[in-house]
């Protein structure tokens, strides 16, 4: 099977799903499946809403993901996580069932989600969910996102 076989979205027009539930997450074979190595997403411009009010909710989140036989196509995550702005849930639900829906089409060696999401009413959230204790040897860098200071 060649790397983009089976892909329906990459090198075509696509249209964000209106909802995670519709949305297709599409795989790819991982070319070195036999390497330990770290892939990592970061979405800065993530959004949602607030299942109460209907408000946007903003958040930068960084998905880091071990592969073991199969990869994240980066074109239908970017269409997954797009599903979200039409999308009523609160953060926790948000960030673990994104990281949640990664593992079960990948079944990766080890997956950790960090969502940076920014202050509404004067507190942010930061939601982290990991799928276990990080391959022995992986070399796994620091998210990368200063927590929320404020103003000051």
């Amino acid at each position: 099977m060649s790397a983009t076989e089976g892909l329906s979205q990459l090198g075509s027009q696509s249209v964000a799903a209106n909802s995670p539930d519709e949305a297709t997450l599409e795989t790819a074979p991982n070319p070195h499946p036999s390497d330990l190595y770290l892939a990592r997403f970061t979405a800065p411009e993530f959004t949602s809403l607030c299942p109460v009010t209907g408000q946007p909710d903003f958040a930068h989140l960084v998905i880091d993901y071990a592969p073991a036989k199969l990869i994240v196509e980066s074109k239908s995550l970017k269409l997954f996580l797009t599903s979200f702005r039409n999308h009523g849930a609160f953060h926790e639900d948000c960030t673990i069932a994104i990281g949640k829906r990664i593992v079960d089409a990948i079944k990766p060696k080890w997956l950790r989600i960090a969502g940076y999401w920014y202050p509404r009413g004067g507190i942010p959230i930061d939601v982290f969910y990991q799928t276990g204790t990080p391959p022995k040897g992986l070399w796994l860098p620091e998210p990368g996102v200063a927590p929320y200071r404020g103003r000051g």
